[in-house]
């Protein structure tokens, strides 16, 4: 069976600020751009069976700047629902709520189309993509590269270790970076981490 590529968006005008980024459509900058530009050579590197991105526009453009073809839109990939604190930085929310932390404290809700997720609302949807992306594993001989969000990929890789969806705080993941998770003697294991050529 392949390894587990996960690919974050490379950087949007909001991801360099600070803001929380999760259902609003942002564009990659230029620098987000040439961001996923550079990790062509690593993905080329490598035989590739699947490929699933989330829907928003800036994981899409992602992969289609790194190089995948017949990539496969999957909802579940998209970014943590942010709620109420959807475009508000971290220093923001803490002057109201001292000590606030999202991977254990989640957010404040926010308007009906967009409520808010837990952590533990996160993580399912990220065993729901670990499912997906184990049943393609199984039927090619090459890696599957999920393009997503970098709160959603750092829950989802908790998950995949056996973790709880709040031990994603371990795992710092910059915009435009490569992550690689495999096997060592049948135990899920991080092979690379944010691995950014160039930086």
């Amino acid at each position: 069976m392949g390894d587990l590529f996960l690919v974050r968006h490379g950087e949007t005008a909001w991801s360099r600020s600070g803001r929380h980024t999760g259902l609003t459509d942002v564009p990659l900058t230029e620098h987000g751009r040439d961001e996923a530009r550079r990790l062509v050579p690593l993905i080329r590197s490598h035989r590739i069976g699947a490929a699933f991105s989330s829907p928003l526009q800036r994981a899409r453009e992602t992969a289609e700047l790194i190089g995948l073809h017949e990539v496969q839109v999957d909802a579940d990939l998209t970014e943590w629902d942010y709620g109420g604190y959807e475009g508000v930085t971290t220093v923001e929310i803490q002057r109201e709520r001292p000590g606030w932390f999202l991977f254990t404290d989640g957010v404040a809700p926010g308007p009906q189309a967009h409520p808010g997720e837990t952590p533990e609302q996160v993580g399912e949807r990220a065993d729901r993509v670990l499912a997906m992306a184990d049943a393609a594993l199984a039927n090619t001989e090459g890696c599957v590269v999920l393009v997503a969000h970098g709160h959603f990929l750092r829950v989802l890789t908790a998950r995949r270790l056996g973790l709880p969806p709040s031990q994603g705080a371990l795992f710092q993941l910059a915009t435009g970076a490569l992550c690689r998770l495999g096997t060592e003697h049948g135990r899920h294991v991080i092979a690379g981490w944010n691995i950014r050529p160039g930086v």
